[in-house]
């Protein structure tokens, strides 16, 4: 059996603040900002921010209030190293950078052939405000 994922979601310092960068970016990845859903989850004293789709959905949510102020590096035990979005031709990535430039997003490389993934590796990579490391890839 093989198993596709389901949603992923990433806890963020600040989700009002977060929420304008990832309305831009998801509705670049395709989501359809009008089935976008708010949550508060009272047990668990957490906001919830979910981009829904048919392949899978993708959420942003508040922390506990004693890690608001922590700093976020991907290589601490736990984190998420980075996401990758695939993108279906090279364009598509480029679209995506196009997108964030004006957001002034970090970009950490624009898009280009990266050798040592493989000799089809075109990727853009960048970070969300809080630092989160994102990439978007064409691998054909």
């Amino acid at each position: 059996m093989k198993y596709l994922i389901d949603h992923v979601q990433v806890t963020v310092r600040n989700i009002k603040k977060a929420e304008p960068f990832y309305d831009v970016l998801c509705e670049a990845l395709g989501f359809d900002l009008s089935k976008k859903i708010h949550a508060y989850l009272p047990e668990l004293d957490m906001e919830v921010i979910e981009y829904l789709d048919d392949a899978y959905d993708f959420g942003i949510c508040s922390p506990l209030s004693e890690y608001q102020d922590d700093t976020i590096h991907r290589r601490k035990p736990g984190a998420v190293h980075h996401v990758a979005f695939r993108a279906a031709t090279r364009e598509a990535v480029d679209a995506i950078y196009e997108i964030l430039l004006p957001m002034n997003t970090e970009i950490i490389d624009p898009p280009q052939i990266h050798h040592s993934h493989g000799p089809n590796y075109y990727a853009l990579f960048f970070k969300d405000p809080d630092g989160i490391k994102y990439e978007i890839v064409c691998n054909h």
